[in-house]
């Protein structure tokens, strides 16, 4: 019972499903009916939504792609351009199976579908180039033709013939030997008919590309014509192993590897693939025919006259056939006269190709040695692009920081505003409490005159009630005067009447008089009121006003905190400035008198506008802004003059060297007294730059006497100038030398083992670099010589100097670097060997060395002749100097080496907590350490860059002094900025010069 139940059931479902899915199936076909059809009109949206949620709900769309099968797509354009549309729609928004569905299962489907592909592509190929025909028989003369019109025109030939090739080689190659393999291998027929030429194409394209374009360009064209090649090879490999293609056609051969493209007489040895297609045989269905007449009943005498027919016709053809072929064999005559023509000139066509590639090769080799001198000059280029792009970061850098301190000068400034805006408001405010005050009295007297007036009113009233009553009765008592003893019981009554009446009139005074008493108490309570108010609001002015001082005590205090900030900074510049007085690094770096006196002259204006500013601020210390500007301008200006007077009193004479920098020292001094008042209060009101002002008029005054008499001993001391800085420069190395050995003995004594070892060796290394520097000191002295005898003639050797007065400064400042260094290095040494120096400090010295002995030997060459026997001399002992310089920083090193590997550490007794510990500790110095590198590495770059900067020519001052505004080069070990070496800018004609530095600094 259970079991027939259950398939009565399995029944109803299934058939409630088949109704169900008729019933989706119906919708669906009038979904698709009435969304696709021949009308004009766009898709109805609720159709088309139908369709989506139909193939949501089937799991795909199986039902739409069988029903659009059948349409007549191909033969109305309105019904594909909806099915497109709808197609779209599908794979956007329908179930996600839609594409597979859509997918063709037959079995030429796919094929069908590549052949169309490959068929469009042909079309479009021969749309784009009409001059190459459909069976793409072209002559080489049209194909030379083509592509000599235009080089991208070949480019696009070639690219359209490697997708033809690649979209036929992607054709299904089915192989069999039945009828229904050969349906499908028949059109490869044509393939390859058309594969043949195609590549014949490729080849020569490509030769011509490569004699026209770069070799490095085309490397992508080369491996996608290798791929090309390999799968044409296959194809023709697969297809010529197949019975059917032997019996039609005959394949070509490829070579076993693709042309060299990079070799241009390979192009010779290419054979144009040739197919050849066999003899056609008669179709089956013509046999088929005819054998289905020879079944058919035949009259014989017709069958005879038939024959008989044929044979002549076929005497007749056989005169013709023997024409055919003697023509035949005079045109394969021609053609082989014609072949050997062609191939002489083909010779002769190979000879001048060969010629063309020779003289190709070499213009490549020249211009590939142009691109790495273009590369050169670039990287070199590049080099001075990044230096100036730092130099222009620096400058931004500065330009925001200044921005930032106008910014805040500017909110200060609204700050203030505002806090005069709520004093003003106060103002108003207290005013308007006044007058409401005095209004409140008004009202109260108002109101006080007014109750007093009311109450003499009502008094007045009852007077003259009481009066009225008064005089009635009198009169009524005149009236019946004599009426008296007869209305005395009247009287009586009217007595009673007049009693009640009092009683009444005593009952409404008490009552005034109550009402009376209560508004007073109403007066009293309200002036008390007011009085609280009044007292209230006294308070709160008290408060506005202690507030409003607070505020402006507030404000002129950061107002002042402002001055002291600005004041700080100042005393910072200023300070640094004298640092660089003192700083040895600062000795090499010269200026001139007329840029001093113009910096001098300018702190002068800056000194009267900050008196004028603190004056200003004394009057109304609730605004420092204008003190705020004077004082930074001050302070950089100071400081400029400060460096400025100490860079020029390293090219003046001793005592006036002594008395400018003793100048410079006072002006310091008396800015930091002057700034240091400026920051407190108890001093604020008598501070004076009288004083600074009287310094830097000494300053200016010394300027221009130094200007007069360097004018005047320039020319004239010039020659006496170089002798006396070659032989102080001569007698410093010699003490150098004579120091070196009195160190040496110090050391012997006083040290000994290890540290003795090291100290000899060092000093032994730069006693070498000494003598090393005497000897190049004393061959450029004799080239001098030389120079100023052969270059003199009839003059004097005063008048060459001044002649020739670029050069002549340019060796005077490498024979005082020279000097200098040299005095550095045995001070540097001294302090090394008697532990208070550092070995770096020999380092550095040697590569300063380094630097002003090739600064000297550049300033001697520029004069010498290149044959000069002295020159030689000078240039060998140049390259000795160096390798000294060399000996002593590696025995620097070394020595460095030894003593820091002399203790070496002791583990024995460290835990493992105790190691981590002493670990984490290194680590920790280790991050330290490397943040004091990269900071001091920050204040080498900000030190360069000061350096060049003082040393830079101004675009406002001539350029006949050059010495005195760069410094010497930089030392070799360093990184070079991007700016002209001292040497070369004294050796350069102050022309040329002045151009060089406009350039620059533009």
């Amino acid at each position: 019972m259970s079991s027939k139940t259950k398939s009565e059931k399995t029944d109803k479902s299934e058939k409630a499903l088949a109704a169900e899915k008729e019933q989706f199936v119906k919708l669906q076909l009038q979904s698709i009916g009435k969304s696709i059809t021949t009308a004009e009109a766009p898709i109805k949206e609720k159709y088309a939504r139908k369709i989506l949620l139909g193939t949501h709900k089937e799991g795909g769309a199986v039902t739409f792609w069988s029903h659009v099968v059948s349409l007549p797509l191909a033969s109305n354009a309105i019904l594909s351009w909806k099915f497109c549309h709808m197609v779209h729609k599908l794979l956007r928004d329908g179930h996600p199976n839609a594409s597979g569905d859509g997918s063709l299962h037959d079995r030429y489907g796919h094929i069908v579908a590549l052949y169309a592909k490959f068929l469009c592509i042909k079309i479009d190929f021969h749309c784009k180039h009409k001059e190459i025909p459909a069976n793409l028989e072209t002559p080489d003369e049209v194909l030379e033709r083509t592509i000599a019109v235009d080089i991208n025109k070949v480019i696009s030939l070639y690219c359209c013939a490697c997708d033809v090739v690649f979209r036929q080689l992607e054709t299904n190659s089915t192989s069999s030997t039945t009828s229904v393999g050969q349906c499908r291998l028949a059109p490869l027929v044509l393939v390859i008919q058309d594969c043949s030429p195609l590549y014949h194409y490729l080849v020569k394209l490509l030769f011509k590309l490569h004699s026209r374009i770069p070799v490095d360009a085309l490397l992508g064209h080369r491996e996608r014509f290798r791929n090309q090649f390999d799968n044409l090879t296959q194809f023709f490999e697969k297809a010529r192993g197949m019975e059917f293609f032997k019996t039609i056609i005959q394949i070509p051969d490829l070579p076993d590897s693709p042309p060299n493209f990079l070799r241009a007489a390979s192009l010779a040895d290419h054979v144009k693939p040739v197919v050849v297609r066999n003899q056609e045989l008669p179709d089956d269905d013509d046999t088929e025919t005819q054998l289905d007449f020879g079944e058919a009943p035949v009259d014989p005498v017709l069958r005879e006259t038939e024959v008989d027919s044929l044979r002549r016709e076929l005497e007749a053809v056989k005169p013709e056939l023997q024409m055919f072929k003697a023509e035949a064999q005079r045109a394969v005559v021609q053609l082989k006269e014609q072949v050997n023509m062609l191939e002489a000139e083909l010779e002769e066509q190979r000879t001048h190709k060969q010629m063309a590639l020779v003289e190709n090769e070499h213009l490549r080799m020249e211009v590939e040695a142009l691109r790495t001198q273009s590369a050169v000059a670039a990287s070199r280029a590049q080099t001075a692009q990044m230096h100036f792009s730092r130099l222009k970061e620096k400058h931004a850098e500065l330009v925001t920081r200044h921005a930032d301190l106008m910014r805040k000068n500017a909110d200060m400034v609204k700050q203030l505003s505002s806090t005069q805006q709520a004093q003003e408001e106060l103002f108003k405010t207290k005013e308007q409490m006044a007058q409401e005050l005095e209004q409140l009295r008004q009202e109260k007297y108002t109101k006080e005159q007014q109750l007093e007036l009311d109450k003499l009113k009502r008094e007045l009233e009852l007077k003259r009630a009481e009066a009225f009553s008064a005089q009635t009765a009198l009169q009524s008592k005149e009236a019946t005067g004599d009426q008296l003893s007869s209305v005395l019981v009247g009287l009586q009554a009217e007595k009673d009447m007049l009693l009640r009446s009092l009683k009444e009139q005593e009952t409404e005074l008490a009552n005034l008089r109550q009402a009376a008493q209560l508004h007073q108490t109403t007066l009293q309570q309200e002036r008390e009121r007011n009085q609280r108010e009044m007292s209230s609001l006294q308070s709160q002015l008290q408060q506005i006003s202690s507030r409003e001082s607070m505020l402006q005590q507030k404000l002129q205090e950061e107002q002042f905190c402002l001055l002291q900030c600005a004041v700080v900074e100042a005393e910072g510049i200023i300070l640094d400035a004298v640092a660089k007085v003192d700083d040895p690094m600062h000795v090499r770096c010269v200026s001139t008198p007329e840029y001093l006196i113009n910096r001098a002259k300018t702190t002068l204006v800056s000194i009267d506008k900050m008196q004028q500013s603190h004056a200003g601020y004394l009057r109304n210390m609730d605004d420092a802004s204008g003190l705020l500007r004077a004082v930074t301008q001050f302070s950089h200006l100071a400081a400029d003059t400060i460096v400025n007077g100490a860079a020029t009193a390293h090219a003046v004479p001793t005592d006036e060297a002594d008395r400018l920098t003793d100048n410079c020292r006072d002006c310091a001094t008396h800015c930091l007294q002057f700034l240091k008042e400026l920051k407190l209060k108890p001093t604020l009101q008598r501070a004076d730059p009288t004083a600074i002002r009287y310094v830097v008029q000494r300053i200016l005054n010394q300027g221009h006497d130094l200007q007069h008499k360097d004018a005047d001993i320039q020319k004239a001391e010039l020659a006496d100038l170089v002798d006396t800085e070659m032989a102080a420069t001569s007698t410093a190395i010699e003490e150098a030398v004579l120091k070196m050995d009195e160190i040496l003995s110090q050391a012997r004594r006083d040290t000994s083992g290890v540290k003795l070892e090291v100290n000899q060796s060092i000093i032994g290394s730069c006693s070498d670099l000494m003598k090393a520097i005497h000897m190049l000191v004393t061959a450029a002295t004799d080239l001098q010589k030389d120079i100023v005898e052969s270059g003199r003639g009839a003059g004097s050797v005063k008048d060459f100097y001044a002649k020739n007065s670029c050069w002549t400064e340019g060796l005077i400042s490498a024979s005082k670097t020279v000097g200098w260094t040299a005095t550095q290095m045995v001070e540097s040494a001294d302090k090394v060997v008697t532990d208070r120096g550092k070995y770096e400090e020999l380092i550095v010295c040697s590569h300063e060395i380094a630097a002003s002995t090739a600064q000297l030997v550049a300033a001697s060459k520029v004069k010498a002749d290149r044959s000069n026997k002295k020159l030689h001399t000078l240039q060998h002992a140049s390259r000795h100097v160096n390798d000294m310089a060399a000996v002593v920083v590696t025995s620097t090193k070394a020595g460095q080496m030894q003593i820091e590997d002399k203790n070496p550490m002791d583990f024995s007794g460290i835990s493992l907590i105790k190691l981590k510990t002493e670990e984490m500790e290194s680590q920790v110095r280790v991050l330290e350490l490397e943040s004091k590198l990269s900071s001091e590495r920050q204040r080498l770059g900000e030190l360069r860059k000061k350096h060049y900067e003082l040393s830079g020519v101004p675009l406002d001052q001539p350029v006949e002094r050059n010495y005195d505004r760069f410094a010497s080069v930089l030392p070799a070990a360093m990184p070079e900025p991007p700016f002209i070496p001292n040497i070369l800018k004294k050796l350069i004609p102050c022309e040329k010069m002045q151009k060089i530095d406009w350039k620059l600094k533009k």
